[in-house]
C-alpha cells in the first residue's frame, strides 16, 4: 500500500531532482534554488533554501557521510555544501563551463561525477575537490549517471541514447548503443547485487534501470568479471507508460523500481516480477523525479507543478522507526483541514464516499489511491478509462459529487482576504516582504521579477528606487492567523494547530 503523507509545495518553479540521505531530503528547481528537510518531520532546516546557483539547478545528491550535498547547475558549476551549516565548502568549474546535468557521489564518497551538455564526463577528487580525469561521450549530452554498488564503475546515460560503463580511470569498459531511441533520461544502479543461478564467485552482477525518450523502462543484468570484463545484458522492458519516462530509481533493498512519465504518473514495479505494483497520479505535470529513503518507509516524487510529494509505503513488515515515521505523519494529516478537500488522504476519501452513498466505488477508488488532490482533478473520461466504471448514471453522480466539493471549495477561499496573495503568483504568500514601490510580495517571486524585469515595479511599472525588500512580518503574522483560524495548513507546509 502506497499512500500519499504530504505534499513540499516550497519550490516556485519546477522541480528537477530529489533526494534522500538517512537524515536528510533535498530538492532542487528550475527557481535556482535547493530546498532541504529534515526527514523526522519534513521541517526545512534553518539555512534552507541554499542560494549560489546562478541557473536552474538539475540535480543534487547527499555523499556516503550524510555531512555534505552536492548539486549542479546550467551555470557551469558543482557547488559542495555544509549540512551543518549550509555554506558553500567548494565550487567544482565543469571542463569548459557547459551547463551541468548531473552529479553523483561514489558509495564511499571518494569521487564524484559531473556530466555536462557537450557531452564531458568529469570526474573529482573529493578529498582535494580538484578534477581527477575527464573524458567525453561520444555524441550527446550527458543526461544521467550511476555509481555500482560494488564501487568499481560508473554507468553515464547520453542524449543520444547510449549507456557508457567507465573505470575510475576514464576507460571505457562496455558500450551499450542505443539503449534508449532518441536518448536516456536517467539511470540507477540496485543499492543490492543480484542473485543469479550460476554465478561465480569472480563476477559481480548488478541490476540496473535506465529510462528514456522511447517511454520505456530497461532493466539491465551488468556482470563484471575480472576476467572477460564487463557485460550488459537487457533483463526487461517495461512499457506502463505513454510518453517519455524522466526518471527511475531502486528501492533500498532493490526490489522495487519507481519510475516517472511525462504522462504525469509514477508507477512502482515489482522488480523481480517485472509487474505493476501501483499506479499514482497525483500530478499535474510531468514527472521529473522520483527517490526511496535509504532506511524508511518513504517515496520522493518530483514535478513540473512545482511540488514535491512525499508517500507512505506500507508493506506489512515496519520496524519501530518506520512505525514512528508513520504515526508522526498520520498526525500530521489529520491536522489538515476538512473543507480543504485538496489535502484530504485516501482514507478521508473513502469516508467521503461512504458518506455519500457511493459505496460500490470505494474498492476502486482505494486500488487507485484516490486522494484528495486526485479526487478533484477527475473528469467523466478519467472514471471512464482509467479507473474502468462503466456505469453511466454512476459516473454523472460521482462527477455531480465532485463538482459539489469544488463549488464549496471556491467558496470557502473566496473568504481569503486579497492582500494574503501575491501579486505576481497569485497564490497566498509564505515569505511576504515590501519592496521599495510600497507593495507586499513572495519573496522569491520579486527577487526573480527584479533580476529579469529591470527593476521595474509588477504593480506601477513604474522604475523601483531600491532592489531590496524588507520582511512584511505583520503581514506574515496575520496570514499565519487567519490560516489557523480557518484550521488551514500554515504556508510553511506545517499544519496549524487545531483548538
Amino acid at each position: 500500500m502506497v499512500s500519499l503523507a504530504l505534499p513540499l509545495t516550497d519550490h516556485y518553479d519546477d522541480v528537477n531532482w530529489c533526494a534522500f540521505s538517512n537524515d536528510f531530503f533535498a530538492s532542487c528547481s528550475l527557481d535556482k534554488t535547493i530546498r532541504l528537510y529534515s526527514v523526522k518531520d519534513f521541517s526545512e532546516l534553518p539555512f534552507s533554501p541554499l542560494r549560489g546557483h546562478a541557473y536552474a539547478v538539475h540535480s543534487c545528491c547527499f555523499d556516503s557521510s550524510g555531512k555534505f550535498l552536492a548539486s549542479c547547475s546550467t551555470d557551469g558549476v558543482t557547488l559542495l555544501w555544509s549540512l551543518e551549516t549550509g555554506e558553500t565548502v567548494a565550487v567544482l568549474v565543469h571542463p569548459g563551463r557547459n551547463p551541468v546535468r548531473i552529479c553523483t557521489f561514489s558509495p564511499d564518497s571518494s569521487y564524484l561525477v559531473s556530466g555536462s551538455a557537450d557531452g564531458t564526463v568529469a570526474l573529482w577528487d573529493m578529498h582535494s575537490r580538484k578534477l581527477c580525469r575527464k573524458a567525453s561521450v561520444k555524441e550527446g549530452s550527458v543526461s544521467a549517471c550511476s555509481f555500482a554498488a560494488c564501487g568499481q564503475m560508473f554507468v553515464t546515460g547520453s542524449t543520444y541514447g547510449d549507456l557508457v560503463a567507465w573505470d575510475y580511470q576514464m576507460k571505457i569498459l562496455y558500450t551499450v548503443k542505443t539503449a534508449h531511441d532518441l536518448g536516456v533520461t536517467c539511470c540507477h544502479f540496485s543499492p543490492q547485487m543480484c542473485r543469479n543461478s550460476g554465478m561465480e564467485n569472480n563476477v559481480s552482477d548488478l541490476h540496473l534501470a535506465s529510462c528514456g525518450q522511447d517511454s520505456t523502462v530497461k532493466i539491465w543484468i551488468v556482470s563484471q568479471d575480472r576476467h572477460s570484463g564487463c557485460k550488459f545484458q537487457l533483463r526487461r522492458t517495461l512499457n506502463n507508460q505513454s510518453a517519455p519516462v524522466l526518471s527511475c530509481a531502486f528501492s533500498s533493498d532493490g526490489k522495487w523500481l519507481v519510475s516517472g512519465s511525462v504522462d504525469k504518473t509514477v508507477v512502482i514495479y515489482d522488480v523481480v516480477e517485472g509487474i505493476t505494483l501501483h499506479t499514482l497520479i497525483h500530478h499535474d505535470r510531468h514527472v521529473t523525479t522520483c527517490a526511496f529513503s535509504p532506511n524508511l518507509p518513504l517515496l520522493a516524487t518530483g514535478s513540473m507543478d512545482k511540488t514535491v510529494k512525499i508517500w507512505k509505503i506500507n508493506n506489512g513488515d515496519s520496524s519501530d522507526a518506520d512505525l514512528q515515521v508513520s504515526s508522526y505523519l498520520d498526525r500530521k494529516l489529520l491536522c489538515r483541514s476538512k473543507p480543504c478537500f485538496k489535502q484530504w488522504t485516501e482514507d478521508e476519501v473513502l469516508s467521503w464516499l461512504r458518506a455519500e452513498g457511493l459505496n460500490e466505488v470505494i474498492g476502486t477508488f482505494k486500488a487507485n489511491n484516490i486522494d484528495g488532490a486526485a479526487l478533484l482533478n477527475l473528469n467523466r473520461e478519467h472514471l471512464a478509462m482509467d479507473l474502468k466504471i462503466e456505469s453511466l448514471g454512476l459516473r454523472n453522480k460521482i462527477i455531480q459529487k465532485i463538482d459539489e466539493l469544488r463549488m464549496t471549495l471556491d467558496s470557502y477561499f473566496k473568504q481569503m482576504p486579497e492582500e494574503f496573495l501575491c501579486p505576481i503568483t497569485h497564490e497566498i504568500m509564505k515569505d511576504p516582504v515590501i519592496a521599495s514601490d510600497g507593495f507586499s510580495y513572495e519573496r522569491t517571486a520579486i527577487e526573480s521579477w527584479i533580476k529579469t524585469k529591470k527593476h521595474s515595479s509588477p504593480m506601477t511599472n513604474l522604475s523601483l528606487l531600491e532592489t531590496s525588500v524588507v520582511p512584511n512580518r505583520t503581514l506574515k503574522m496575520a496570514i499565519d492567523s487567519w490560516l489557523e483560524s480557518q484550521s488551514l495548513p500554515t504556508p510553511s507546509g506545517t499544519a496549524a494547530k487545531l483548538s
